[in-house]
């Protein structure tokens, strides 16, 4: 549905809503008018493909900005790779409404404790499939379903139950309406999961238990990508429950108050004495149920559900009142909903008492001043953009991701790869955590030890681990691939890790450490053919490994590339792009090969599943391509990287269901689209350098933590005008393609005259300077 006809639907739903005395936040939101910035948040946007595109895999359902719950339906009873959020807006069944989920994965994880209402007699015992209508699934339809930032609403139509969600940061509110003169029924499923041929996943173990006429508890010991989650619930409901039905593999019991077991779903029947609507109050904790019951008790005290959509929908606009934009309606839709997306994750952890299962399943507790635990740190993909947007928009929750993450190498003895509820599950290759810790470290961002953070980047950079083998590293100067899969994207990747930590050590006064992680971070060159002009793999003994194809992808081992192919991760040096270019010949032969990648479309092979959104080689569906539109500058070619970037952001975005050209990876490829839509993007993310691409909007305003605020402000007689003309910062004539984060943090104004051709602004000769601030 586009902005103008929700518009028109709003003001009808309004004068119904007067009409029928129903509370308007049950149908949409209170005083939602296109002042605030959360009318234009469109959840649906990246939920589901169109043909063979990739869409996001992002979720429709109610969350807070970084919150542990995301109560959002599930569209199949097993979601997998292709359904990793649970939801897929092709389908046409729901099979109820889950409290956790990931957010634009290219792998599915979570769906824990999902209800789902019924009426009628139910079978709970049978396997359920998307295929068919055994069980309780109901199918849906769009016309009949919305979302809003902290709000949720389908009919589920089997039924004719009005299902409406919403939640807090550890704990999700229901509301059903259920048809008059029906027995309100609600199922509990304990074992419903991602698909349990997947990462061995199974239910270790599980309870039910009925604490009273309103209450039940209980907890389940899952394994799967994330190995042993303890996840605890506390449900409170505004009905009494009248009787039950549990349920353990093909098992009945019968009203009874508890169940054990690894295969547990439940019925339970409530009261329906007046018709009115069955509200249910749900807690999440990983620690225990007692917590999760206090942090029930915490966030939700009473049963305005109305007043819980309203306070979610006020703690969103806060968040996405950080940056004002003008521009047109669609620019806003997407720009909001990509701020939306990156604000999601990563999670919290800890409860309202401070604690939390720690890496180790030992309970954890911080106190006030330490801050919260996160989790959820998709860092292969988040380190690029979303963790340098962080830091400009969430200093003080950067440094509680941080301090997250040095827990984890307090426990476990290195740093997160990939981490999900408190468990590392080593997804991806290099250790980009340090990135992000060196970024927020040489921005000078307070809230955590440097000193320690050090001790801990330097640490995870020489202990051996999964698809980090630091003693070939360190013995060879190159990762050889019959001794590492995966070793020339895992050389390039460390090789900029070993730069980032280097960087720290000079910052800290550390030369040796400095000197040494210099050395290791041009490796990278060890593993240039100038023969094939590309980063080619070699064995142990130094010898090229033949044939080599550049256009052929590789997957996640068995290659010597990562999720791409050799021109995709040729340029893959962002701490040391200067040089890249005199390796290739200089800056004629550089911005040649740029054209060439851009415009080649030959294919080899079959394609990894990331690889989409493309232009040429440029493969937008996945983060290794991220940068390569902004390399154009490092050679005097600005608007080549003007032309690209725009490129991008009018063809691989737009505001429908497939509403990104690859998987959003925990909001990264939001993250870039925010930032490239303002007009510029961190090619080194740790080097506090922004190179300028071109600005998408008429203006924006980022609102900083400190009260200031910085501008961009974009000259445009027409869409067309893509092309820098000239430019000041704070009324001075500025002739740099990159900005500085000293630069914004101090506050100002980043002025742009655009035009629709090519101009010669940014062209002259000029050195970005890799060390950055």
């Amino acid at each position: 549905m586009t902005l103008p006809m929700i518009k028109t639907y709003m003001k009808y739903l309004l004068i119904l809503a007067t009409l029928l005395m129903v509370p308007l936040g049950a149908l949409y939101s209170q005083d939602h008018t296109k002042s605030k910035l959360t009318s234009y948040v469109n959840p649906f946007i990246g939920t589901g493909a169109v043909a063979a595109s990739l869409s996001g895999n992002n979720y429709p359902g109610a969350t807070v900005p970084f919150g542990m719950i995301q109560l959002s339906p599930d569209t199949r009873n097993a979601p997998d790779w292709a359904q990793a959020s649970g939801y897929d807006y092709n389908d046409k069944s729901i099979f109820g409404f889950s409290h956790t989920h990931l957010s634009g994965t290219g792998v599915a994880e979570f769906f824990d404790v999902l209800l789902m209402p019924v009426t009628g007699d139910i079978a709970i015992n049978k396997d359920v499939t998307s295929d068919s209508m055994e069980g309780w699934q109901s199918a849906f339809s769009h016309d009949n379903e919305k979302a809003h930032p902290g709000y949720y609403q389908v009919n589920l139509s089997r039924y004719n139950i009005n299902a409406e969600l919403t939640a807090t940061t550890h704990a999700g509110f229901h509301r059903y309406t259920f048809p008059k003169n029906q027995q309100p029924r609600v199922v509990l499923d304990l074992n419903h999961s991602l698909n349990k041929n997947s990462w061995s996943t199974r239910i270790i173990n599980s309870q039910i238990k009925i604490i009273d006429q309103y209450t039940i508890e209980g907890y389940r010991l899952i394994t799967g990508w994330a190995k042993l989650r303890k996840v605890y619930f506390y449900a409170k409901f505004s009905k009494p429950i009248v009787g039950n039905k549990m349920v353990d593999g093909n098992t009945t019991y019968s009203n009874n108050w508890v169940v054990n077991g690894s295969d547990l779903r439940a019925i339970l029947d409530f009261e329906n004495k007046n018709n009115s609507p069955l509200l249910i109050k749900v807690g999440l904790s990983s620690v225990s149920s007692q917590n999760a019951k206090l942090n029930l008790d915490t966030e939700i005290r009473d049963w305005n559900f109305n007043k819980v959509v309203a306070d979610a929908d006020n703690v969103w606009e806060k968040e996405l009142s950080k940056i004002k934009i003008e521009g047109t309606d669609l620019q806003k839709e997407i720009f909001y909903t990509s701020l939306y997306h990156v604000s999601v994750q990563p999670n919290t952890m800890s409860d309202v008492n401070g604690e939390y299962t720690d890496i180790d399943y030992t309970k954890r507790s911080l106190s006030e001043k330490e801050g919260k635990q996160y989790s959820t740190f998709s860092l292969w993909d988040t380190y690029r953009a979303a963790h340098p947007l962080y830091t400009l928009l969430q200093p003080e929750r950067t440094s509680d991701f941080i301090n997250s993450m040095l827990r984890q190498y307090d426990a476990y003895g290195y740093l997160p790869i990939w981490q999900l509820w408190g468990q590392e599950n080593y997804c991806m290759i290099g250790n980009h955590s340090i990135p992000v810790i060196v970024d927020a470290a040489l921005k000078g961002l307070k809230g955590f030890d440097v000193e320690r953070a050090y001790e801990a980047i330097k640490t995870s950079s020489m202990t051996p681990h999964l698809n980090s083998p630091f003693d070939v590293w360190e013995k060879y100067g190159y990762m050889p691939e019959n001794l590492q899969s995966q070793s020339v994207s895992i050389t390039l990747e460390i090789a900029y890790d070993d730069w980032c930590v280097a960087q720290l050590a000079k910052k800290l006064g550390k030369e040796e450490d400095y000197n040494h992680f210099t050395k290791r971070s041009l490796f990278y060159k060890n593993l240039y053919n100038s023969q094939s002009g590309f980063f080619q793999s070699k064995n142990d003994k130094g010898n090229w490994i033949e044939p080599f194809d550049p256009f052929k992808y590789g997957s996640n081992g068995g290659y010597p590339f990562t999720e791409g192919n050799a021109w995709q991760y040729f340029w893959y040096v962002p701490h040391d792009v200067n040089t890249l270019v005199k390796m290739v010949g200089g800056d004629k032969a550089f911005t040649k090969k740029l054209d060439d990648f851009f415009t080649l479309e030959h294919q080899s092979g079959e394609l990894n599943d990331n690889a989409s959104g493309f232009i040429g080689q440029y493969a937008h569906g996945n983060e290794p391509s991220h940068h390569v539109a902004y390399l154009y500058n490092y050679a005097g070619q600005p608007w080549k990287t003007q032309y690209y970037v725009s490129k991008i952001l009018t063809e691989l975005y737009n505001n429908t269901s497939a509403g990104y050209a690859g998987n959003d990876d925990c909001g990264e490829m939001s993250a870039w689209y925010v930032l490239s839509s303002i007009g510029f993007y961190p090619v080194n993310p740790a080097n506090g350098i922004f190179v300028i691409g071109t600005p998408h909007l008429e203006s924006a305003s980022i609102e900083l933590l400190s009260g200031k605020t910085f501008k961009i402000l974009a000259q445009k007689q027409s869409p067309k005008d893509i092309y820098i003309q000239s430019a000041s910062l704070n009324g001075k004539k500025y002739d740099q393609t990159y900005i500085t984060y000293n630069d914004i943090v101090n506050g100002g104004t980043l002025e742009f005259k655009m035009g629709s051709k090519p101009s010669k602004w940014g062209s002259k000769p000029q050195n970005i300077p890799p060390d950055g601030i």
